[in-house]
């Protein structure tokens, strides 16, 4: 029987594919919308490791310029200077930016947005949930206290999955069901990448709005919606309020949800027309902000020769691993076996 990934290992150990190409593979056949599949198939036909080889190739020039200035040093400066290896470097500072911007998108392509729905009982986070999902999947009433417990929703949103999450209305409370659900939602909270905070237009932002917001993680965003606008009579709006973005909208008839829309693609980094993205997983993005650093921190050193060339040398390791150039065995071991059986 063949083990996970095999088929895709035995082409990357044959020189088939390399690391990148092999993971698109198994991203391809998990893509969860047309974006997300015509991506990955851009990384499968290489157009990520072009760019990340280009990087490569541009950073072993650099170093055998500055390597052979170690080996002849009574030439050193003279010899940097006339091969431009500082313009060199700020060249492939910019284009290792441009990739690691492109790889973000891709990330969030393949990953998606957590995003959670808060606030006080009966302010409509299920109305919210049912509006984004376009069909009635939780169930909404008048009484406070409705949701119990989380409902989870995937959806997409430009391409992108959104997993939204509806939780329990956040108050203090004896009944141990709904207790529990608070429990729950907290939870929520901790692993979510964005919380909408709902908040009655009619009331606007009261002291239990505020004890909410006091005991959120201060590296979560936090978007404030006012729902319910078609009773408070508010028009559909962004607005800015002491530097932050404020949503009014309805859940209940839709007036305002393009505003949330747009809001969420600009939270989460997503920009419009993104026809050249190719897939990328966080262990990219990772590897780029790490080469970024090693580039910043050589850009430092350029007075330090024998430094210099050391963060270019790590710098075109940390790249080399995405296309596992260079890599350690239980690296491949562990990508490979995410894969489906056989693929």
């Amino acid at each position: 029987l063949a083990e996970p990934g095999e088929f895709s290992k035995r082409a990357f150990l044959n020189d088939k594919l390399d690391l990148a190409q092999a993971e698109s593979i198994a991203d391809l056949i998990d893509a969860s919308s047309e974006t997300a599949a015509k991506s990955a198939m851009r990384s499968l036909q290489g157009e990520f490791s072009k760019q990340v080889h280009a990087l490569t190739d541009a950073l072993i020039e650099l170093r055998m310029l500055v390597e052979a200035t170690l080996d002849f040093p009574e030439e050193e400066i003279d010899f940097l200077q006339r091969a431009d290896a500082f313009g060199k470097l700020n060249a492939i500072q910019t284009r290792l930016d441009e990739v690691l911007k492109t790889a973000r998108q891709g990330a969030l392509l393949r990953e998606g947005l957590q995003i959670v729905l808060i606030g006080q009982p009966n302010v409509g986070k299920s109305s919210l949930l049912n509006r984004l999902a376009g069909e009635e999947v939780a169930i909404v009433t008048a009484i406070p206290g409705t949701t119990r417990d989380t409902i989870r929703q995937h959806i997409e949103l430009e391409g992108i999955p959104l997993h939204i999450i509806d939780t329990a209305g956040l108050r203090e409370t004896q009944d141990e069901v709904e207790r529990i659900g608070i429990a729950r939602t907290w939870e929520a909270i901790e692993k979510a990448n964005l919380a909408l905070l709902l908040i009655d237009a009619a009331k606007g932002v009261v002291a239990p709005d505020l004890e909410i917001l006091e005991k959120i993680p201060r590296n979560l965003p936090v978007l404030k919606v006012f729902n319910k606008i078609d009773l408070s009579g508010d028009e559909a709006r962004q607005a800015e309020a002491n530097g932050e973005t404020e949503i009014y909208l309805s859940a209940k008839n839709g007036h305002g949800m393009a505003f949330l829309h747009d809001h969420i693609l600009r939270i989460a980094g997503w920009q419009p027309g993104g026809e050249g993205v190719f897939m990328a997983r966080e262990r990219h993005v990772r590897a780029l902000s790490a080469a970024q650093e090693r580039l910043i921190a050589a850009s430092e050193r350029q007075g330090q020769l024998e430094f210099f060339a050391e963060e270019l040398r790590l710098a075109q390791n940390t790249l080399s691993s995405i296309t596992g150039e260079f890599n350690a065995d239980d690296l491949l071991g562990e990508i490979f076996s995410r894969f489906c059986i056989g693929k």
